[in-house]
């Protein structure tokens, strides 16, 4: 009766075969091309406005310690306002953003100056203003909640899992054979 395993060194060598493929650019390559669906996701559902915003969603990958993690990201900071929604108005509506995320709304008006935002921007929202001698003061009451990260992440969910299971699959065949 032998000592050992027949083809244990061969099985570890495939082993060792598969983690190198499927931890280098491989995998990042799955991970980054499941990151551009939901950046093309979030984009599409983004308010269009002027663009500047959908304009600022990227994605990007990395390898973090034995991970590699896709971000989707946006450097807009007013970016967070227009997914939660701001004031009374997005209190009352934030159907669609993240359900781990409790947001704190600021349930009274408050005034914006004519210079910290454009007149047509404001007028098309047809807030009330005030005209001092300091200028014009618009009265916000916040602005319900246009979720487009969020959404764009779990409608995508099960084809990303796919996607990179697909991947891992292939990877595995390749090694196998």
């Amino acid at each position: 009766m032998p000592n050992g395993i027949e083809g244990l060194d061969k099985l570890m060598k495939k082993y060792g075969e598969l983690a190198e493929r499927t931890v280098g650019n491989n995998i990042v390559k799955a991970v980054g091309a499941s990151a551009k669906l939901v950046q093309a996701e979030a984009k599409t559902l983004s308010p269009k406005n002027q663009g500047q915003l959908r304009n600022s969603i990227k994605s990007m990958v990395e390898h973090r310690d034995d991970m590699v993690v896709g971000t989707v990201y946006t450097n807009k900071a007013y970016a967070m306002y227009v997914e939660m929604g701001t004031g009374p108005k997005g209190a009352a509506n934030h159907a669609g953003i993240s359900p781990v995320v409790n947001p704190s709304y600021t349930m009274s008006p408050w005034w914006i100056h004519e210079s910290q935002i454009d007149k047509e921007v404001a007028e098309e929202y047809h807030w009330f203003y005030l005209d001092t001698p300091n200028g014009r003061f618009y009265q916000c009451t916040g602005q319900p909640a246009q979720p487009f990260m969020y959404p764009a992440l779990k409608s995508n969910e099960e084809r990303v899992t796919r996607n990179i299971s697909n991947y891992l699959a292939r990877e595995i065949r390749k090694v196998c054979i």
